[in-house]
């Protein structure tokens, strides 16, 4: 799979690589792909390498008691992922980068069509966003292993493990909302 490559194309959206995600047990009490901020690094490195444009996008939560709340050191970016002044910082408020953003207008205004999505969570504010850049026209690519979810307990009662919600949250945006590609294959690709 190779992604197009020009002067504004692809964009990297990391959606919510913040301290207070990693929460002990506000969100579940396991998360899979400990790889995942590995492998974004990865791709930060080369799309700074590449002059490539990346957008980061930060949670501030409404939620005082969430970690991600706005004045909680939880709110702030994991240090590997400081954005870089030329780098536009997106701040929301739900689940969707792209609802009460200017995400959408900073993208066609740069000309950019197709986006590489990586972050945390897959289940949550990933899924959204990816939905959101699909129905919007953008070419997405979501990075399998450059996400990581979270386990969940069901309306029965039921835990579902980390990766079993990552599974099927994977496979549910796959094709009809993204080409689902890993990381190695990007490098490659650019």
């Amino acid at each position: 799979m190779s992604i197009p490559t020009t002067k504004n194309n692809p964009a990297l959206l990391l959606i919510d690589v913040q301290k207070g995600i990693n929460s002990p047990g506000y969100y579940g009490t396991e998360r899979n792909n400990p790889e995942a901020e590995k492998n974004i690094d990865t791709l930060l490195k080369k799309w700074r390498a590449e002059k490539l444009p990346i957008f980061h996008v930060k949670h501030c939560s409404t939620n005082p008691d969430s970690p991600l709340a706005k004045g909680k050191s939880g709110n702030d970016f994991q240090d590997f992922i400081i954005p870089l002044p030329s780098e536009p910082v997106i701040e929301k408020d739900v689940n969707s980068a792209f609802i009460g953003t200017d995400l959408k207008d900073q993208l066609t205004n740069d000309e950019i069509d197709t986006l590489v999505i990586v972050g945390l969570t897959t289940e949550h504010c990933v899924s959204t966003s990816t939905r959101m850049a699909s129905n919007y026209g953008f070419k997405t690519f979501l990075v399998e292993d450059g996400v990581a979810a979270f386990d969940k307990i069901g309306s029965n009662g039921e835990k579902y493990s980390a990766q079993m919600v990552h599974d099927i949250e994977i496979a549910n945006l796959k094709d009809e909302f993204a080409t689902i590609i890993k990381t190695e294959d990007i490098i490659k690709s650019l």
